[in-house]
């Protein structure tokens, strides 16, 4: 954490305990949009001092900005300025960089938080961009906001490439059901249980011999060779290949034409080229982790692999930002909530509010799953929690997520303190 980070941090602190009633603050609300944004200029006693300014999305606009600030600061005796903004998309990162530069308190506020303080500010549903502005300004007068993390740009960069990772693996397992739900579903259903993963091999298949009868017309020697060119499966392959040559004879299979060989050759393609770029998005992750000193803590976690641990310092960043462990399961949404109202409230139970990071969520799932099978001191923990409630009903997946959940809070820990895993500190009892 560097000095610039640790001094936004102790100020965003500062203002979180002075800025209810405070005389002392000039508090602009923003709601960004992608263009032009609307601004509002406040004080935290619930004064109006400039209910609408519109400003574009350029280094005129942020400056008209500043100029507004700067005018209604010495006009109304002003010594503090806070800036509010509504997270929409990547619209607001500029404008927050932009402000963060020239040394201005930035504040997050969260959309729900802006839904819901709608109604309570003028009594009605109606949504419009300068109201959302006075919205944002009287929620941060009420010192309900968040802190604008500026991550570095090496946590940045992270970032992005896990982003980016996530959002490839979706169009990859988008095409593999493509492939199985169209190509093969139509033209040769019997494929469908020899491959699922549809490694080299399996591609091959599709990609030159997706017809049954074109399959049905080669000879079995002739048909290894053109999907399995190298042939170094074994005694299974060979099972496999042969199976499918048997069935693609009296296959269900509809009549192929022309357009079977152009969708099979940009499907498998296609694939191929998004696997090659997760590849490459893999290794320029875990290069850009080797330069976080976190990392090589994270991993020294049983069940943490270069995935789950790169996940984790995306997620984390700086682990000072947060005061206790129940803002980082909170980040991950793996905090407990519950609707507890009326006769039953007492009886409701408690389930994870799931409002955090999916992606992480699931990682860490991963990461309880391994270590509680294949670490002794872990398998030792899991077992003498799920101990004398065997038979109640999802007690063991139960207690994998209340592992995920400490090891996440492990994790944090580790990167505080800067130091790895030690075993000894798990409290096994």
């Amino acid at each position: 954490m560097n000095d610039v980070d640790r001094i936004r941090l102790d100020q965003f602190r500062q203002i979180k305990k002075e800025i209810r009633g405070s005389s002392e603050y000039l508090i602009v609300g923003i709601d960004v949009a992608k263009h032009k944004n609307y601004a509002f200029y406040g004080t935290a006693t619930g004064d109006t001092l400039l209910k609408r300014m519109i400003f574009e999305n350029s280094i005129e606009g942020f400056e008209k900005l500043r100029t507004h600030e700067d005018a209604l600061k010495v006009r109304h005796g002003l010594k503090k300025v806070i800036y509010g903004l509504e997270p929409t998309a990547n619209y607001h990162k500029p404008l927050a960089e932009h402000l963060i530069k020239c040394c201005r308190n930035v504040v997050l506020v969260a959309g729900t938080a802006v839904k819901n303080n709608r109604r309570i500010v003028d009594g009605r549903w109606d949504k419009h961009d300068t109201k959302d502005a006075a919205v944002i300004a009287d929620l941060i007068s009420q010192g309900k906001f968040l802190f604008y993390e500026y991550p570095s740009m090496p946590l940045r960069d992270l970032r992005n490439l896990l982003s980016l990772k996530r959002r490839l693996k979706k169009q990859e397992h988008s095409q593999k059901v493509r492939i199985r739900n169209h190509l093969l579903a139509q033209y040769f259903p019997e494929l469908d249980k020899y491959y699922r993963n549809w490694g080299q091999e399996g591609l091959a298949l599709i990609r030159w011999c997706l017809d049954p009868s074109v399959i049905a017309g080669l000879e079995y020697e002739e048909f290894v060779h053109r999907v399995a060119p190298n042939g170094r499966g074994g005694i299974r392959q060979q099972e496999r290949l042969r199976a499918v040559w048997k069935k693609a004879i009296d296959s269900i299979g509809c009549r192929a034409g022309k357009s079977l060989n152009v969708e099979a050759k940009l499907m498998v393609e296609g694939l191929k080229y998004i696997r090659e770029s997760i590849r490459e998005i893999e290794g320029k992750i875990e290069e850009i982790c080797l330069d976080f000193p976190e990392y090589s803590y994270i991993l020294s976690i049983p069940g943490f692999g270069p995935d789950i641990s790169s996940k984790v310092v995306g997620a984390i960043g700086n682990p000072l930002r947060f005061n206790n462990g129940r803002q980082v399961l909170k980040m991950a949404g793996m905090d407990l909530s519950a609707n507890r109202s009326g006769k039953n409230s007492d009886n409701a139970t408690p389930k994870l509010s799931k409002n955090g990071k999916a992606d992480l969520r699931y990682a860490l799932y991963q990461a309880a799953l391994i270590t509680s099978s294949k670490n002794i001191r872990f398998m030792r923990y899991y077992t003498n929690r799920i101990r004398g409630r065997e038979k109640e009903k999802g007690i063991k997946t139960k207690m994998r997520v209340k592992l995920a959940a400490k090891l996440l809070i492990i994790a944090w820990t580790l990167m505080k303190k800067e130091e790895p895993f030690n075993p000894d500190y798990l409290n096994i009892e």
